[in-house]
């Protein structure tokens, strides 16, 4: 993907088709400091609109703790995060991502006994109409909830074709379709920002292709942004549009995938790591 990127008044880069909107993320000054030992410190981000960023690092680089910062698992000591302008200070896990904020995990986090469709509806719960005496006696309001929710969860199912795996099992798909699966149900939230914490982990070269495919197609239908931590590099070159670096928890370089690949920094600390251990 070629996107030129572009300054704001914040300094920061963006895609240049965001520009004249306000960026969906913005992290200032962002720390976590935990018995006097700084996890995260100084982190400084934006995040157009519609960019897909990536957010790489060697392991042990903090990248999980900067999501679970911006989601609210950890509330920051230090700094602030805009999300599309509203200071999320003080906000639970729940109250940001009725904000805006949605996500997957490393691990697989699904419902697995509930159906593929069940578990897409657990994410609309937020704006069911109906209380608890209209659930337990199956009153009008409730029955028209579920039939709406379902065929939400079949749109959203079909948009990397699973509509037809609605009734089984979570557990009994495929690992690439479970991770396909954590994606649609982020997504059944309505998020403006989509985070996705190693999506392609423990996939198959082919599986990963078909998750591209995906991230682009979500991208293609929904005017969200998307931010990945991945640690499959031609993945990130080929679908990121900016791209930060991550190591020691303090941000060491951020650009196109070009500037990255090319950054004497970068190579240090994560690439040519990773050739080392290659070698």
């Amino acid at each position: 993907m070629s996107t030129r990127l572009v300054p704001v008044p914040s300094r920061a880069l963006i895609p240049e088709r965001d520009m004249g909107r306000a960026p969906i993320l913005e992290c200032v000054n962002l720390g976590l400091t935990i018995g006097g030992l700084k996890i995260v410190e100084n982190f400084d981000l934006t995040i157009g609109r519609t960019e897909i960023a990536g957010l790489i690092g060697p392991n042990g680089a903090g990248k999980t703790t900067v999501f679970n910062l911006l989601t609210k698992v950890y509330q920051p000591t230090a700094g602030s995060i805009l999300l599309d302008g509203q200071d999320t200070a003080g906000m639970s896990p729940v109250q940001v991502n009725r904000l805006g904020i949605a996500r997957t995990f490393q691990n697989i986090r699904l419902f697995k006994n509930l159906s593929v469709a069940d578990n897409v509806k657990v994410a609309m719960t937020s704006d069911i109409p109906y209380g608890m005496v209209s659930s337990v006696l199956r009153l009008p309001s409730y029955r028209r909830w579920e039939v709406d929710a379902h065929r939400r969860a079949l749109k959203l199912l079909s948009i990397f074709d699973m509509q037809a795996a609605a009734s089984l099992p979570a557990g009994s798909l495929p690992y690439g379709a479970q991770r396909r699966l954590e994606i649609v149900r982020a997504l059944a939230s309505y998020p403006s920002l989509l985070l996705l914490d190693e999506p392609a982990a423990g996939m198959n070269p082919s599986e990963t292709m078909e998750l591209v495919d995906s991230i682009r197609r979500v991208h293609e239908l929904f005017p969200i942004a998307i931010m990945l931590i991945e640690h499959d590099m031609n993945l990130v070159m080929n679908l990121c549009e900016g791209i930060c670096v991550l190591n020691f928890g303090r941000i060491i370089a951020k650009g196109t995938p070009d500037d990255i690949q090319n950054n004497p920094a970068v190579i240090e600390a994560y690439l040519g790591r990773q050739k080392e251990e290659e070698q």
